[in-house]
């Protein structure tokens, strides 16, 4: 039996949280009247992701930079305050589960430190697991704390077992493999990057591991920067291409299956048959059969790290 998948594309509203978590929640609504019961939105969506940090200078942009990575603070998302309970909420009304990229804010310890996260919430409404990006790529350093391996985990959902890796992390054959070992039958890739060799990444994971592949990037255009971005001539053009999109669904073993949707601003829809994943395993499996655990050892350690531990 297959279950409908929608992957999602559509723009953000840059830099506010509430319009797009908004945003977020009549777009669940959407896509449950279509019937599907997993909806995916791309890395780091609310409230959109710092495209300028490939287009401004550290030193020279300095005063723009500061601006902006202010701007994006004040409209992170503070689990612990109970920002994503609209959709929550959403989820539990349709009955959908939903994978969302977002800016989470360290509201723990220092209060200002912010990372790449990706959220599964259940059809329930319960929030199945919370993984921050463990390397930011580049100039995504200057944005995003490094993560620890907490959310490295594979839930259970209704439509199968789901692991979620963000961008460049699925170039990282460790965490690839350590999703592999927890019977993924969906590996869910949101992304800023696009285009045929980012499609190839996404058609090898489905081979190598032997499942599902979603992939989805947000199709973004500089004219899709609000009017009060600051300084948005100056980073952008109307008619530019931040990402294509480039939305896929691979089945298991590396056969396209939906998509790419590119340089559209919408929704791809696709049906992921659970039971897929397993067949193809029959062949390759490397975390079981065709694994040698007698040479080779891989150890996760998915303890919390906190910078301090305060015993009164």
């Amino acid at each position: 039996m297959a279950d409908k998948v929608a992957v999602i594309q559509k723009p953000p509203v840059m830099l506010d949280r509430s319009a797009t978590i908004a945003l977020v929640v009549k777009t669940i609504e959407e896509v449950a009247k279509e019937g599907a019961a997993l909806a995916v939105f791309p890395e780091a969506y609310v409230p959109g992701y710092p495209a300028w940090v490939w287009r401004l200078q550290p030193g020279r942009d300095g005063a723009l930079n500061n601006e902006l990575h202010t701007r994006l603070r004040e409209n992170s998302v503070n689990i612990a305050r109970g920002d994503l309970k609209p959709v929550r909420e959403a989820a539990a009304k349709h009955k959908i589960t939903v994978a969302l990229g977002i800016h989470e804010i360290d509201s723990e310890f220092s209060g200002t430190t912010l990372y790449n996260t990706a959220v599964i919430i259940g059809s329930d409404g319960v929030l199945l697991n919370v993984h921050r990006k463990l390397m930011p790529t580049n100039p995504e350093r200057m944005v995003w704390g490094f993560g620890d391996a907490r959310g490295l985990k594979v839930v259970e959902t209704p439509m199968g077992r789901i692991g979620c890796l963000i961008c460049w992390e699925n170039y990282m054959p460790l965490s690839r493999y350590a999703l592999y070992a927890q019977n993924m039958d969906i590996l869910l890739a949101p992304t800023w990057d696009c285009g045929e060799e980012w499609i190839a990444t996404m058609k090898h994971i489905a081979r190598e591991g032997g499942c599902w592949v979603v992939g989805v990037g947000t199709a973004l255009q500089g004219k899709d920067l609000p009017a009060n971005f600051p300084e948005r001539k100056r980073v952008v053009d109307d008619e530019d291409w931040l990402c294509d999109g480039d939305a896929v669904i691979v089945q298991p073993f590396g056969k396209i299956a939906a998509g790419p949707l590119r340089c559209e601003k919408g929704i791809l829809y696709g049906e992921i048959e659970r039971e897929a994943a397993a067949r193809s395993r029959r062949s390759l499996d490397v975390a079981g059969h065709y694994s040698r655990p007698d040479i080779f050892r891989l150890e996760v350690d998915r303890a919390a790290r906190p910078p301090v531990d305060f015993r009164d």
